[in-house]
Order: C-alpha cells, then sequence, then structure tokens
C-alpha cells in the first residue's frame, strides 16, 4: 500500500514520478554507445549516418586509421538542408557535403592517423545561429 503525505494528492504524486522518469530517460539518451563502423566484404569501412533538424545520428562513430571509409549521409529533414564537414588534411580528411531535405548521398575518405575529430554542419540560416552552434557535431573517432 502506497502512503501519501498529508497535503499532498495522489496526482501530485504521479506526476512526480512521471517528470523524474522523463528526466532520467531524457539523460540516458545523451548517453548512447559508439557505433562503429563495418568492414564490408570490399574491405570499406561502410556507416550510415542520419541528419535531423540539428542532429546526426549517430553522433559518435569508430572507424580504423588506414581503412577506407564510405559514408551513407541520409537527411530526413523535408524542409532544411544540411551538410557534413569533416576537415583535418593531416589527418586524411577534406570532406565538405551538401545533403538536401530527404536525399541521401555517400562520401569516401581514408582516415590517415588515430584520434577523435569532429564532424558538423555548418548551415545557417541569415542572422540566427549556426546548425553548428545549436548542437549538430559528432565525434569520428579513429583507432590503430
Amino acid at each position: 500500500m502506497t502512503r501519501v503525505q498529508p497535503g499532498s494528492s495522489p496526482a501530485a504524486c504521479w506526476l512526480g514520478a512521471v517528470l523524474v522518469a522523463g528526466l532520467v530517460h531524457v539523460a540516458a539518451a545523451g548517453a548512447a554507445e559508439p557505433v562503429v563502423a563495418e568492414v564490408g566484404a570490399d574491405g570499406v569501412q561502410h556507416a550510415t549516418i542520419t541528419l535531423d533538424s540539428y542532429s546526426y545520428t549517430p553522433d559518435h562513430l569508430v572507424i580504423q586509421a588506414g581503412k577506407p571509409v564510405e559514408l551513407t549521409l541520409t537527411s530526413v529533414t523535408t524542409l532544411t538542408p544540411h551538410n557534413f564537414i569533416l576537415n583535418d588534411p593531416a589527418a586524411g580528411f577534406v570532406v565538405d557535403q551538401n545533403v538536401g531535405h530527404g536525399k541521401t548521398v555517400s562520401v569516401r575518405f581514408t582516415p590517415a592517423q588515430p584520434g577523435t575529430f569532429i564532424f558538423y554542419c555548418d548551415k545557417k540560416l541569415l542572422f540566427f545561429a549556426s546548425h553548428r552552434e545549436k548542437g549538430m557535431e559528432g565525434r569520428l573517432e579513429v583507432r590503430q
């Protein structure tokens, strides 16, 4: 049997429990495990990244240095265009790919060295924050 404190209603207790559960869900959502790219029969590491309203999914991708990578970039937005920028020439990354709303494109590159690199969208509407400033970035972790 549940005891209700004097002066509190069962509805207030229920609402509190729902709010706590929601906060736990939001905190857990931000702690997603990294996705490891799969090596295909062609020896290429393959992964798909979904571009949505100011986010990438997954936002943490793990690949191996020295092996070619093919990323399939799929935008699920209905109006907003995005791009995928990964720029570190010394590490083997010079990617600046536009992805129109509702479109899918592929990019290929070969990472030259291990490290953690940031990819992002720099699109912006005049006078507003860029998509990156709104949180649209992710991590590419290159392992040996």
